[in-house]
């Protein structure tokens, strides 16, 4: 069996975007190498120990995502089905598939998720209106995630 090296500033590097992107984990492969940098889940504190930070600890990425998840119950939000990269258009350089304001039909495409070199359509539960785009074209994101939000 062949040496396998380790390139840890690359495993602090995937750490990194972990951190930034609010992710779980991140898994990539070389052929048959492959390395996971995953982060430890946290419960949640009781109620009478309720956590405070201070607004400068807290990175623009974690408001971001504590944003999104007041969304995650909204009546109208399109979830992620899966861990992968989203994309809002069918690719680089084309038009997006929906912006805010547009009016979408059951079942049209709003956006792919790529995940294990799959391209995965997202359509709309429901026909009405894009009210929000939660993310950015090429972000990776989160097993139930909102991603839009469609009224």
């Amino acid at each position: 069996m062949a040496k396998f090296e380790m390139d840890t500033e690359f495993i602090r590097t995937l750490a990194k975007l972990l951190e930034e992107t609010n992710l779980g984990e991140i898994e990539m492969a070389d052929g048959d190498r492959k390395i996971r940098v995953a982060r430890p889940s946290v419960a949640a504190a009781p109620a009478a120990a309720p956590v405070v930070l201070a607004p400068a600890a807290v990175p623009a990425a974690a408001l971001a995502a504590a944003a999104a998840g007041d969304l995650s119950t909204h009546p109208g939000a399109v979830k992620s089905p899966m861990v992968g990269t989203a994309y809002l258009s069918p690719e680089p350089g084309k038009p997006l598939f929906v912006s805010v304001g547009d009016k979408v039909v059951a079942g049209q495409t709003l956006l792919i998720i790529e995940a294990m070199k799959t391209f995965n359509p997202i359509k709309a539960p429901k026909a009405g209106t894009v009210a929000q785009v939660l993310i950015e074209n090429g972000q990776p994101v989160e097993f139930g995630q909102p991603l839009m939000i469609v009224e």
